[in-house]
């Protein structure tokens, strides 16, 4: 066997360990450096190892004898973090939000969650050109055979797994899309937000140079707020979201927008 299959399936096994730990902490929310040996059946030094590598990636925060993944907002903005939660809102979201999507269309992904559980229906609708900055979409999108792909370079955030900066910027104000499909940290019924501006500027700009704006949001983020304001809620053409928001707040979106209620059940 060759060095470099040694390197890669060794490679495979460390990223599938590190992998059944970050999913384990989720779920418990908190684990011991004992309790994760016996989970990996590897050695404590190894585990240790695996945890440094964690923190580093911002999955989870060290403490004294273990680890911990409670969420805050920085830890809530990680790639990774974000497409392990609200798994059925964002299907039934992305099952709603497909029909919105023109074939023949060009339109713009960002770097949400949601707009990747998005990237998995496009098939459905046929020929298309996609832009995205989003690592994880690229990878998807890449495989099919009647997506036109751009991608938008820049920075690389490992947290986010996407591209941004001036870079990025500049890149999408030299294109024109069909539409935009993006999704926002919180919002309230008549505004959206985000924590971080660079986030932020990223979002605005792939709106800018949308003829069409689609918001995606499930019911967790909503009323909530964050630091930054992104956009009224007046300036998306559709809102789509889950059944989970309340009516009183369905109402008051429905002031400043076209809204789609999505629903999970069969």
């Amino acid at each position: 066997m060759s060095t470099e299959t040694t390197s890669t399936k060794g490679g495979h096994a460390r990223s599938t360990r590190q992998q059944r730990i970050v999913d384990h902490v989720l779920a418990a929310g908190s684990a011991s450096a004992t309790e994760l040996v016996e989970l990996t059946g590897v050695s404590l030094m190894t585990v240790h190892r695996d945890v440094d590598e964690l923190v580093r990636r911002g999955l989870v925060r060290k403490y004294r004898g273990g680890v911990s993944a409670q969420p805050t907002s920085v830890f809530e903005s990680h790639s990774e973090y974000r497409r392990t939660v609200r798994l059925a809102e964002k299907n039934a979201i992305a099952d709603a939000a497909v029909a919105l999507v023109e074939p023949g269309s060009s339109i713009v992904l960002d770097d949400s969650s949601t707009a990747l559980t998005l990237v998995d229906r496009l098939p459905e609708v046929g020929p298309l050109t996609v832009v995205t900055n989003y690592l994880p979409a690229l990878e998807t999108l890449k495989t099919m055979p009647e997506v036109r792909l751009i991608a938008l370079g820049g920075d690389y955030s490992r947290t986010h797994d996407s591209f941004g900066g001036i870079g990025c910027l500049e890149a999408i104000a030299a294109m024109s899309v069909d539409a935009a499909f993006v999704s926002t940290s919180s919002m309230t019924g008549s505004m959206t937000f985000h924590q971080e501006q660079e986030i932020v500027a990223v979002k605005r700009a792939m709106l800018d140079i949308a003829t069409r704006r689609v918001l995606l949001m499930d019911s967790s983020k909503a009323p909530r707020r964050a630091l930054h304001q992104l956009r009224p809620l007046s300036a998306f053409d559709d809102l789509v979201v889950d059944d989970g928001v309340p009516a009183d707040l369905l109402e008051e979106m429905r002031e400043h927008t076209r809204v789609t209620v999505a629903s999970g059940k069969n």
